[in-house]
């Protein structure tokens, strides 16, 4: 099964002015929390010289996963462009996804929060968000900016808040999103194996300056004594929405393979150099939530084609092992 989300951006009445001709040019940025990194960043065209922008857009998630619905909350941030300086933070708004239904539009008319920090050090206030949630939220507003030296100050002062906003919400320890992966998992009792399916992946990444990555799969099935296990996709050219469609087999029987715990990581393809670690998952006995159960459901139910997407991290889980080499 494949879970699309989609942010319609329609409009934003009544922006603050944030340049010097009184107007701003704004666009929107979306980001999942926690684990916001570039991998799962959206963003809409920048509407030039209004403070009454329309973009009529849709920013589609692929791979949301029913653990996301679960924890994950969507930030949604209005930002001026300013090619001169640092982009500026003009508001955002949060909106936990267990507040939506699959298949079911739903509008929101909510105002932007002020989130804009005098400095780097702030004096933070609790309270309760628009969803009832605990949060904390901002601090005072800067006094008014007098000239362009001083507004540079005040944005690096605020691009060290967000930055370190971040950090906090992401919490200790939380590995880095590095994009999602669809597999298809099956027992296959009349071969006696297990088949590996790489379908696609979304949002990966970008590791190279241009933008974009050079994506291949590869899937080990650990523990691997012989180091036969190992399997590798094609590669696929500048792109972060990679399409794989390939499948794998390994074969054991069943009993087996309910102890073994299935590697899967994303490389970026290189000449002439290493090639660098995306992100990866491992599936298997000792894995978590979603991965856990893609592996637990594979096993209980053979000769079922399982589909489901899974959640590419910086680093792979304990359960997995070392890291492999590429």
């Amino acid at each position: 099964m494949e879970l699309r989300w989609t942010a319609m951006t329609r409009m934003i009445p009544g922006l603050k002015p944030m340049d010097f001709n009184g107007l701003a040019d704004p666009y929107v940025k979306l980001h999942l929390l926690p684990g916001a990194c570039k991998a799962n960043k959206l963003k809409t065209k920048t509407q030039r010289n209004t403070l009454n922008p329309v973009w009529n857009e849709d920013l589609t998630y692929s791979g949301i996963t029913d653990d996301d619905i679960t924890h994950k909350v969507l930030r949604i941030s209005v930002c001026d462009e300013d090619k001169l300086s640092h982009n500026e933070f003009i508001g955002e708004i949060r909106v936990p996804l267990r507040r939506l239904k699959p298949s079911q539009k739903k509008h929101f008319n909510i105002c932007l929060e002020r989130q804009v920090p005098v400095c780097a050090r702030l004096r933070g206030t609790t309270g309760r968000g628009p969803w009832g949630d605990q949060v904390s939220r901002t601090f005072s507003l800067p006094p008014q900016l007098a000239s362009p030296s001083s507004m540079s100050v005040a944005l690096r002062g605020i691009s060290c808040y967000l930055k370190e906003l971040e950090q906090v919400e992401q919490g200790p320890g939380l590995l880095e999103e590095r994009g999602r992966i669809l597999l298809s998992l099956s027992y296959s009792s009349r071969r006696r194996g297990l088949l590996v399916g790489i379908v696609r992946c979304a949002h990966l990444a970008a590791m190279d300056v241009n933008g974009y990555s050079d994506p291949y799969v590869k899937t080990y099935l650990r523990p691997d004594v012989d180091k036969k296990s190992k399997h590798k996709t094609r590669v696929k050219k500048k792109t972060l929405n990679p399409e794989f469609n390939e499948e794998f087999f390994y074969e054991m029987e069943l009993s087996t393979l309910a102890s073994k715990t299935l590697e899967v990581t994303v490389w970026d393809y290189d000449i002439g150099k290493s090639n660098d670690f995306i992100g990866g998952v491992a599936l298997g006995p000792g894995a978590r939530r979603e991965a856990r159960k893609h592996w637990s459901d594979c096993l209980q139910q053979p000769d079922a084609a399982l589909e489901r997407w899974h959640t590419l991290t910086s680093q792979l889980p304990p359960a997995a092992g070392a890291l492999p080499s590429a």
